[in-house]
């Protein structure tokens, strides 16, 4: 009956599940966009059946109807139950099990009383699917993500197309998370001291384990994968949500196949955090600090097509370039860039070189 978009945390590998959205509209624009995004559930006011053929008509849709506690498919079975909820108090007093439904709807009539944490604790040992009505993506995104597993759907009820396209723009971005890039083994060729420039430390609003770090290069055909300062050090206190990025030229990998450069980064700005195994997930940028210190250039070769890659970084014992698995065993996390000599192997991205604002397009280029 329903169409569902889906994307899994990055935690929650064993454990996949769609995410069901529903489209609430009487726009036939905001249909056509749902319908070319993926999404054929509508709902439509009980009185509305002749919008529901006319619409059935020109696409392929699943029509269901809403009254004032249920919604019913076309063959009037019904397939949902509404809750509105305004006060704490009434959540408290829902019983999914008395649902005479599959699924359960729930409508906050006031958003500023009832967190979204709330409704998913209230329901977490439902065998109900539990989906909520949303007028905006952002709303929507909370209750998708709430206590890290959100609800089990949203209801999207809008009149205007932006926020159909803002939601498949979210979900594009969290099924990029559960693809794991490639990357490429490179050896160190040269290393060399370069003087002071402008470096990055990019703070995140999330904690990075050893292994993990962010795509930096100084172009964009091959980034390099930068630890995070989360190891241990005699030099300084762990701090597992930075990464001491590089200067300010350099290109770093953001969701959606793209990049920015470092210059560009600021608070509540989205990166990819990316592991020695190449699984990637999505975090905030919460700090972005730059300050003149000393650099170091390192080259490195590609093995199969003997291309040389080069990266910028401050000379600092915190700062670590992530070398290959060793088979199945994870021998060693990273290379300080302090102790990095020729012939170490270290892991790259490599990809189209030709950027336009950021994204990969095909045309010539030359860049040394």
């Amino acid at each position: 009956m329903s169409s569902s978009s889906s994307w899994t945390p990055f935690e929650d590998t064993d454990n996949k599940k769609s995410k069901k959205v529903w489209i609430w509209t009487k726009n036939k624009e905001v249909m056509t966009a749902a319908v070319e995004r993926g999404w054929n559930t509508f709902i439509f006011p009980s009185n509305f059946t002749q919008l529901a053929n006319d619409w059935s008509s020109i696409a392929v849709i699943s029509p269901l109807f809403a009254s004032e506690k249920e919604i019913l498919d076309a063959e009037n079975k019904r397939v949902a139950t509404i809750f509105d909820v305004s006060t704490p108090e009434e959540l408290e007093r829902i019983r999914p099990e008395d649902a005479q439904a599959p699924n359960i709807v729930v409508n906050l009539l006031d958003w500023q009383v009832i967190p979204a944490e709330n409704i998913i604790a209230a329901f977490q040992n439902s065998q109900k699917t539990v989906l909520a009505i949303s007028d905006n993506t952002s709303e929507a995104q909370i209750f998708l993500e709430a206590l890290e597993h959100g609800l089990d759907g949203i209801v999207l009820k809008v009149e205007d197309v932006e926020p159909i396209l803002e939601l498949k723009e979210y979900f594009d971005r969290r099924t990029e998370e559960s693809n794991v890039l490639n990357l490429t083994k490179a050896t160190v060729t040269n290393i060399q001291v370069a003087g002071m420039g402008d470096r990055v430390c990019v703070d995140l609003c999330s904690l990075m384990r050893p292994g993990e770090g962010l795509l930096i290069g100084s172009f964009a055909r091959g980034l390099f994968l930068v630890h995070s300062e989360c190891l241990e050090s005699n030099y300084i206190a762990s701090r597992p949500f930075r990464v001491n990025a590089g200067p300010v030229h350099a290109y770093i990998a953001v969701p959606g196949g793209r990049t920015c450069y470092l210059s560009e980064l600021k608070s509540g700005k989205e990166v990819i955090v990316i592991d020695q195994q190449g699984r990637q997930r999505i975090a905030i940028v919460g700090r972005v600090k730059i300050e003149s210190r000393p650099l170091i250039l390192v080259e490195a070769k590609i093995d199969s097509d003997n291309q040389t890659i080069s990266i910028l970084l401050q000379n600092a014992e915190t700062v670590a370039l992530v070398c290959p698995v060793q088979g199945n065993n994870l021998l060693k996390t990273a290379f300080p860039v302090t102790s990095l000599k020729v012939g170490d192997e270290v892991l790259l991205r490599v990809q189209g070189g030709a950027r336009h604002t950021g994204i990969e397009i095909q045309e010539f280029i030359v860049e040394k």
